[in-house]
């Protein structure tokens, strides 16, 4: 045998080993999240991903999940954790740092949608062809909405647009901070972590949320009055979700390890997880329920009210997508449709 011939088997024999040796790699995935252990994102969402590309590696893949902000560091950092690698994955609202994500704040503009499930499937569709380039050094798994977002506060009832007045409200981003301001409160931008304190020492009177959040942190506890638009009109607002990975640790894996991260994200994954909290909106409205809280539905015509004072927010979005270079009427306008064509399939 030549040496060329011993040389070029002896490099095969290298090569396949440390194909081997990828193959067999572990790799522990570090996934950080602001829920506790009892709350419904980290029982339903988090816990069975992890335990689904654990299955589908035969335990070469799995996670180090670091629930309630164990893992250091405040909500509105998480994006930025995992861009730069400190975390591996995360799951947090873009809206907790206020104009940085505008592309996507189309689907929290008020009364967009009352169906977490179909604005879910809508927002990746509309994630995947303009909010691409949002998200720079992470790979988006899946993005999402919540169920029906309203009002709750602690000692003054909101029935109408005029009891808005002199109230601070805990605002869940930038969109829904504006819509507050429209309607005659006092916005006050915070994460849910930090609501039920704020609540306590009268920092804020009330705050916006969905039902899901309601248990995981009780604020059923801090609030008396919980007011939701008429059933028959979109929800007063929603906060958009995103499930992100650190593009580098993504690029990392072998090929049959970033296969199974693929087949466990998307469009399927996004819808899921909607649906996920349309469900809970009645195991949160229980909980309000059974404390004895009050539930106040505005009126048709009252929300019509709301509906209209909040109308120059579109302008205003479209006109920041304009300033931006984007086609900001044909993004909103892809937006609603969206959320049409899924509720078609719901």
């Amino acid at each position: 045998m030549t040496f060329k011939k011993r040389f070029m088997q002896g490099a095969a024999v290298l090569a396949l080993a440390a194909a081997a040796q990828a193959q067999a790699q572990e790799v522990i995935l570090k996934v950080h999240h602001i829920w506790p252990t009892v709350a419904m994102g980290h029982s339903r969402v988090v816990v069975p991903w992890c335990e689904a590309i654990a299955k589908d590696s035969n335990n070469r893949m799995r996670c180090q999940i670091l629930p309630a902000m164990s893992g250091g560091g405040t909500p509105g950092q998480l994006v930025d954790r995992v861009k730069d690698g400190v975390d591996d994955l995360t799951i947090t609202l873009p809206g907790y740092t206020p104009g940085r994500f505008p592309v996507m704040e189309a689907f929290e503009l008020p009364f967009m949608t009352n169906t977490a499930d179909v604005a879910s499937a809508a927002a990746w569709e509309y994630y995947s062809k303009y909010a691409t380039k949002e998200f720079p050094g992470t790979k988006i798994l899946a993005t999402w909405v919540h169920d029906e977002g309203f009002i709750s506060t602690s000692n003054k009832p909101v029935r109408a647009m005029e009891d808005f007045k002199g109230l601070k409200i805990r605002a869940a981003s930038r969109q829904s901070s504006k819509l507050l301001a429209r309607l005659g409160a006092t916005p006050v931008g915070m994460p849910i972590p930090a609501v039920a304190d704020a609540m306590t020492k009268g920092t804020v009177d009330g705050f916006l949320t969905a039902w899901e959040i309601i248990p995981s942190f009780k604020l059923q506890e801090v609030s008396k009055f919980h007011t939701e638009v008429e059933a028959s009109r979109p929800s007063l607002f929603t906060a958009g979700f995103v499930f992100a990975m650190n593009q580098a640790k993504y690029d990392s894996l072998p090929a049959d390890l970033k296969r199974i991260i693929d087949k466990n994200s998307g469009i399927t994954l996004s819808r899921t997880i909607g649906r996920y909290w349309d469900e809970a909106t009645a195991v949160g409205r229980k909980a309000a329920a059974d404390r004895g809280n009050t539930f106040i539905k505005v009126t048709p015509a009252e929300t019509d009210k709301w509906i209209q004072a909040s109308a120059p927010l579109y302008d205003e979005w479209v006109s920041d997508m304009d300033k931006k270079g984007l086609p900001g009427k044909q993004m909103l306008q892809d937006a609603k449709d969206l959320i049409k064509k899924h509720s078609a399939t719901k």
